[in-house]
């Protein structure tokens, strides 16, 4: 797909991988919705990138929330063609630990806003897509990119809840991508690794290189515009149908 002139949202845009994936699309040509509940961020975002971006506060768990959400990018650029799926949550906590076993409360959180609220998004999103004109010869109407992580495959001590829901996503990839076939839209996850997002960014330094040491090359943290490429690339190459692609300079992590 020529993302020229098409519409997209993206969930999680007001920083991080997602504001990396808004301003890609933007240079890009495409117009932009951004999904997010901080306000003050997704604010700013748009003040920079100007005209081609509007912004929806949605929760991406709640289904009149994103119901509201689609309706309002209809309203603002009159079409959806692509979905891009980056908010999620990463709060730690062991099955069993220090103070007790983990409450059922915060896993349920995670998975709610990981791996529902992806597929919340997702479902709603595709939905409108299957509406589109075909866009090329072979009928593609939309793509859909969602984030797992590396931690879907070889999750630490302390993300049970966020392996789970990470492992979900990655797992959604195919179905979902059979599901929609019939509607000419696409359907692939990136699974990143170690990357230097906006909680990265409060890490001392030492942590930081000791991080960048455990990755087998390049010894560096990942960066949002590598994801932002990735996507751009998954979304530009029809063929891509139903992968999850890791993207973590072939780090495999240690179980603490």
């Amino acid at each position: 797909m020529n993302v020229k002139d098409k519409v997209a949202v993206v969930t999680g845009g007001a920083s991080g991988l997602g504001l990396a994936t808004v301003t890609r699309l933007v240079e890009k040509g495409a117009k932009v919705v951004i999904f997010d509940v901080n306000e003050a961020k997704a604010k700013e975002a748009v003040q920079q990138l100007g005209e081609s971006v509007q912004y929806v506060l949605v929760n991406v768990a709640d289904d009149e929330s994103v119901q509201k959400g689609i309706s309002q990018a209809l309203e603002a650029f009159g079409a959806i063609h692509i979905c891009v799926n980056c908010a999620g949550v990463g709060t730690p906590g062991k099955t069993i630990g220090k103070k007790g076993v983990l409450p059922l409360e915060d896993f349920n959180r995670v998975i709610g806003i990981n791996l529902i609220g992806t597929f919340n998004v997702l479902r709603l999103a595709a939905n409108e897509m299957k509406n589109n004109q075909p866009l090329t010869d072979s009928g593609e109407r939309g793509v859909i990119i969602n984030t797992a992580s590396v931690a879907a495959f070889d999750g630490q001590m302390g993300q049970a809840a966020y392996g789970a829901s990470k492992a979900g996503v990655a797992g959604m990839a195919l179905p979902v991508s059979r599901d929609l076939s019939q509607f000419g839209i696409r359907v692939n996850t990136i699974a990143p690794g170690l990357f230097m997002t906006p909680m990265a960014d409060t890490l001392p330094d030492k942590v930081i290189e000791k991080l960048a040491a455990s990755v087998e090359f390049p010894k560096r943290l990942g960066r949002p515009s590598e994801y932002a490429e990735l996507a751009l690339f998954m979304i530009e190459h029809e063929y891509l149908n139903g992968e999850v692609i890791r993207l973590d300079g072939g780090i495999r992590m240690s179980p603490r």
